[in-house]
């Protein structure tokens, strides 16, 4: 027996891709370290916020104030997508990490990328520290693609390597 398909559904999975972040978080020689917060989304080319994928904060602080708090100082994220977040955010809010290398993989299938129209993106990881900095890197990208994309970019101060890869 042969099953037809609508070609919809064979051009869409034919278009599935998956996107790999790696975010280095330096060690940072300071007498008072705090781990920083970051929020990793997806920019369309007029910088609007095209999907929230990872905000890394504090979620165990005390009774009288969340972490939530403070995540109005990732700035770029918050005035563009976050204020309007009800925090946690299932599959998209986690606690925050330590310095080291991390890595975050989203599925298109099973991700805010599901809907991401044909085009051209940037990749945004903004980090926000208390007593700290704050550094935002771009990294553009195509969206999905036929072949793996590889870029990387490099931070300056509360940011190391930032690499992304997008596989069809």
């Amino acid at each position: 027996m042969r099953i037809l398909l609508p070609a919809a559904l064979l051009t869409a999975k034919a278009m599935a891709a998956d996107l790999e972040v790696t975010v280095e978080i330096p060690r940072l020689g300071v007498a008072e370290y705090h781990r920083p917060y970051v929020a990793i989304f997806v920019e369309r080319a007029d910088q609007s916020v095209a999907a929230s994928l990872a905000v890394w904060y504090d979620q165990q602080t005390n009774k009288q104030e969340s972490g939530t708090t403070w995540l109005k100082d990732l700035r770029q994220w918050w005035r563009k997508s976050g204020r309007d977040l009800k925090m946690p955010v299932d599959g998209v809010s986690g606690a925050t990490r330590p310095p080291g290398t991390h890595t975050v993989a989203f599925r298109a299938a099973k991700s805010a990328l599901a809907p991401l129209p044909a085009g051209q993106y940037q990749l945004v990881v903004e980090a926000s520290r208390e007593v700290g900095g704050r550094e935002i890197l771009r990294v553009p990208f195509q969206w999905p693609t036929a072949s793996a994309q590889p870029a990387q970019t490099k931070g300056q101060t509360e940011l190391g390597v930032v690499k992304v890869a997008v596989k069809p």
